[in-house]
């Protein structure tokens, strides 16, 4: 009775938001519409959509994202990878030709559905993060600026509709979080069926998912409630299929050589700004980009460990330069600091690109560094080579006990005050208890950045103890080290300074120097995003936390 009361064009987009690609059992499919009235070529003007009834649909997938021939492949590809494995993904691949014969044949829809059923099928669903912690770091990249800026001239952000081929769980995250469209606002993506807690790669729509902000958004337009489409070139044929155009009054579509020339929508101009992310893969797996990883990962497996014994075998002036020539490089900016030895020892303080942060620290200095840490895993620590790393409980006394006495004895010593890494160039707060240590000798910062061409040697939700491997069975990397000038840390052992400025002024160097962004993030923000706990790890025995 609620439905009869909307009005007609609310109704008829409702319908369509709700039953496209669907037809309900025992009722022959709706009977479309024609085609919008008046198609203009190009996107829509503000003045068109200020109107208070005027709902805009945005073809998510042809207008917003950038256009990309394998542009699904690639996401599906993530979704198989990272939330499945390197056996999932590579079924994709192989199955792919068939499936973009499938979508020339049949339409984009047909091969939607079959990346996702390969894709989707058998996953966990409590487990499945991958919509909110991998593929925003994607689709973000992929946004045309144009295209967000012409959605944005509507009068009302809750009368935008995003609508988008792909399933909800790879769409709205990015969309909720990172794009801010509000939750008023109505999201038109197909939910994937689940059984006994697991996808089952079937996709389906539930009326309750939108339905409630349709109505709201017809109510707010009264009687002359219209829908206004947009969208572009290369996509207008599948748009025009969908029972969306059939209920728009206009539609705007964006030429392809206007498409084209779209740009990506800046890091700076994000609406949310990216600081975490997650998964193993540091490109985009395109069809190509895909087979050619397959191919390399043999002989990355091969190398990584012929890597791993070379720099623990051999002496650091003859091991770089052995690794060099593999692709493994790093380099030195600036000069080196003073020599640290003495009854003191010698802290440094470093922002945290991977687990092996202290290794290059080491490199550099060409002398022996020990490293605290508050979570490493077991194969990594053992494999560390630089020696067994000192782990701390996350206890202020003891741990700046721990690390006191090292200092004590005249180990140098390398910490990393964020307390978890980060990818991307920002630095996550610099925990103060560093700053309390420095003594006489105060506190010298390091600036790390690292490049990777394949694979991320970090994870919040994978299996840390093969992170060495994935960073080391990279085709090429490069570590870049640049020692600071010294900062002096007597004012806060005599209470004339505050820890936490000291802290947050060695973050400001560093930051100014790799061009980064200072934040007040921490590393339980960082869990609490990608994994949905708060990152703390039990602490290993006492006779492990201070050597």
């Amino acid at each position: 009775m609620a439905k009869k009361m909307l009005p007609a064009a609310a109704n008829e987009l409702l319908s369509a938001l709700l039953h496209t690609g669907t037809t309900s059992p025992g009722r022959p499919p709706r009977a479309a519409r024609s085609s919008p009235s008046v198609v203009h070529r190009c996107a829509p003007p503000a003045a068109r959509l200020a109107g208070a009834g005027t709902t805009l649909v945005v073809d998510v997938d042809g207008a917003l994202l950038l256009p990309r021939r394998s542009l699904f492949f690639a996401y599906f590809m993530l979704v198989a990878l990272e939330a499945g494995s390197f056996l999932r993904g590579l079924a994709l691949l192989l199955l792919y030709p068939a499936i973009a014969l499938l979508g020339a044949l049949g339409g984009r829809d047909l091969a939607v559905r079959a990346m996702a059923a390969v894709a989707f099928c058998g996953l966990r669903v409590g487990t499945f993060r991958a919509g909110r912690a991998v593929l925003p770091r994607w689709l973000l990249e992929d946004v045309a600026a144009e295209a967000l800026e012409a959605a944005r001239r509507a009068g009302d952000p809750a009368r935008v509709v995003w609508a988008s081929a792909m399933p909800r769980v790879m769409v709205e995250p990015f969309l909720r979080e990172y794009l801010q469209v509000p939750a008023v606002a109505a999201v038109a993506a197909r939910e994937m069926k689940m059984v006994w807690g697991f996808y089952t790669g079937l996709m389906e729509y539930r009326e309750a998912t939108s339905s409630s902000v349709l109505r709201k958004n017809a109510a707010a337009g009264g009687g002359d409630d219209d829908v206004v489409g947009f969208s572009a070139g290369g996509s207008m044929a599948e748009f025009l299929r969908s029972p969306l155009a059939s209920i728009c009054k206009e539609l705007y579509v964006a030429s392809p050589e206007e498409h084209s020339k779209w740009r990506r929508l800046p890091r700076r101009d994000y609406p949310n700004p990216l600081v975490f992310h997650d998964g193993r893969l540091a490109f985009l797996p395109t069809p190509l980009g895909a087979v050619a990883m397959f191919m390399w990962l043999p002989l990355g497996a091969v190398l990584s460990v012929a890597r791993l014994a070379v720099a623990m075998a051999l002496p650091y002036r003859y091991a770089t330069a052995l690794l060099a020539a593999t692709g493994q490089s790093w380099r030195l900016r600036g000069a080196l600091p003073p020599d640290s030895r003495g009854a003191s020892g010698q802290l440094y303080a470093c922002n945290h690109r991977t687990l092996i942060d202290p290794v290059y620290v080491s490199i550099a200095l060409d002398r022996q560094v020990r490293a605290v840490s508050y979570s490493l895993s077991r194969v990594s620590d053992m494999l560390s080579p630089i020696g067994r790393t000192v782990h701390l409980a996350r206890d202020r006394a003891r741990d700046g006990a721990a690390m006191a006495r090292l200092l004590g004895r005249g180990d140098s010593v390398v910490v990393c005050p964020e307390g978890t890494t980060c990818r991307e160039p920002y630095l996550l707060r610099f925990s103060p208890l560093f700053a309390e240590l420095g003594g006489e000798r105060g506190v010298v910062p390091v600036a790390l950045a690292v490049e990777n061409s394949m694979f991320y040697g970090t994870t919040a939700s994978g299996w840390k103890g093969v992170d060495p491997f994935y960073y080391l069975s990279n085709p090429r990397m490069c570590y870049t080290v640049e020692f600071l000038g010294r900062v002096d840390t007597a004012a806060v052992g005599e209470g004339k300074a505050a820890s936490t400025d000291v802290a947050n002024r060695v973050q400001r160097l560093i930051a100014a120097v790799l061009g980064y962004e200072c934040t007040m993030l921490t590393r339980k923000d960082k869990y609490l995003m990608l994994v949905g706990n708060d990152g703390a790890v039990a602490a290993l025995p006492p006779r492990r936390q201070v050597r």
